[in-house]
């Protein structure tokens, strides 16, 4: 619904030592209209110029501290509410590339009244300095 708005290709950011960064974050909205517990987000699938990162590697914060995606599927007592900023970090080494890529996120929702997974997906060109 709101897939060209999930992520803030503005707030891409390499974590860890400068010299040696041990993997990257960006702010991402829901690409759903209401809020969902977290144990309903059934995945977010990051990707770099196309090629998925492993799931093992991804964390969510929605600003109460950093979860795995195993974490989230038995968190039913936090919320992600519509139009909220939650980083995403990936642990990846050596960081985010430096130059122009694309960043791709997909989300698979489990909506109440909806008898398959909802998906959402941003695929943003993104452009990190050396």
């Amino acid at each position: 619904m709101f897939d060209r708005y999930l992520i803030d290709s503005d707030s891409l950011h390499n974590t860890g030592p400068v010299q040696a960064p041990t993997g990257f974050a960006f702010t991402a909205r829901l690409g759903y209209y209401r809020g969902l517990g977290l144990s309903m987000v059934e995945e977010l699938e990051v990707s770099i110029d196309g090629e998925p990162l492993p799931r093992s590697a991804v964390r969510f914060d929605e600003g109460k501290g950093a979860l795995t995606l195993d974490e989230m599927e038995t968190c039913y007592d936090r919320r992600w509410g519509f139009g909220a900023p939650a980083t995403i970090s990936v642990e990846h080494p050596g960081g985010f590339p430096a130059g122009e890529h694309k960043l791709s996120l997909r989300q698979r929702l489990r909506v109440s009244y909806m008898p398959f997974p909802s998906f959402n997906f941003d695929e943003k060109t993104v452009t990190l300095a050396a």
